[in-house]
């Protein structure tokens, strides 16, 4: 399943990173000049030297933030529902991927906030600058993800079926103020309620992981469906989605030269759990990550990017 994940998210956001074939090709070509984009960046001095010297003809391991950002009417930026972090070694052909929660406490700006209040504060480079200082380890890439497409996505691919292991209502929809009742077993979902039902976390007592299980469940449903598509008006349809709704720092050359020297990556998916524990504070609640298994997290990640700090 986490294969599938990466794949989609690469597929989705970066592309072909790790993807390959002729779908993937005129896909990057279709929408690469339309999705990148240039930020400034405020890094960590500590990687500094890191980032200059990353070469991707060359396969150095890299690592790529994914941030599925949430918007409500009127926002001018929303905040990020959604993180995950990508650490990619062709060499030992593996890729690592951590979640870090949305509710995660930690600097923003020099305060200690919410990590998911870094998009709404200060767009991407806050929000790539609070999970270096969070992680420890750098961030060399980032895709941004408007989560409203999931919609647009999984109705253009005729809707999804996922398994769910979970009984419950919820009232919660950008679109609709009706109740849905997500029951046991087997659902044919449209795209509200698909996104409805892996953004659901506060009737789930496994609170954000289990959000997590059910946004992989989507993520995995939509590929089965996309990879078949053969239509070139619904090709078409996607490609304009993926237009208005990603964007990214990387460039049509970053992106061959990784489809390139890193699909081997691809064999050995490993997923780290930040473990911690919800808290309170000042009325507000956070999701405290656990000092030293964090810093395990953080060692793994720093090995895996060879890095030399």
């Amino acid at each position: 399943m986490f294969k599938k994940m990466i794949l989609f998210i690469l597929t989705f956001s970066t592309v072909v990173i790790l993807g390959a074939g002729s779908f993937a090709w005129q896909f990057l070509t279709s929408t690469s000049s339309s999705i990148h984009e240039d930020i400034d960046i405020e890094r960590n001095p500590k990687f500094e030297e890191h980032h200059e010297q990353i070469n991707l003809k060359k396969g150095d391991p890299i690592s790529i933030l994914v941030m599925g950002i949430d918007k409500a009417a009127g926002e001018k930026r929303g905040r990020s529902d959604s993180l995950i972090l990508l650490t990619i070694n062709p060499h030992s052909k593996s890729t690592h991927m951590v979640s870090i929660p949305r509710d995660t406490y930690t600097k923003v700006k020099g305060a200690e906030d919410k990590i998911n209040s870094a998009y709404h504060v200060g767009g991407a480079a806050m929000t790539i600058a609070s999970v270096e200082n969070l992680l420890d380890v750098p961030v060399d890439y980032y895709v941004k993800v408007n989560m409203k497409s999931f919609v647009q996505i999984v109705d253009a691919v005729g809707g999804i079926e996922v398994d769910n292991d979970l009984d419950f209502n919820t009232n919660h929809s950008t679109f609709t103020y009706k109740k849905m009742h997500f029951p046991k077993g087997q659902l044919s979902l449209t795209g509200e309620e698909a996104l409805i039902y892996a953004r659901m976390r506060k009737q789930d007592p496994r609170g954000d992981f289990g959000r997590q299980i059910r946004q992989r469940q989507v993520i995995e449903a939509v590929i089965d469906k996309g990879a078949n598509i053969s239509s070139v008006t619904k090709f078409g349809e996607i490609v304009k989605i993926v237009e208005h709704n990603v964007k990214t720092n990387m460039t049509f050359n970053d992106m061959w030269k990784v489809q390139s020297n890193y699909k081997g990556a691809r064999e050995n998916i490993e997923q780290h759990k930040m473990d911690g524990a919800d808290k309170k504070i000042k009325g507000t609640y956070y999701y405290i990550p656990d000092k030293k298994k964090l810093r395990k997290v953080t060692d793994d990640l720093q090995e895996h990017l060879e890095l030399d700090l």
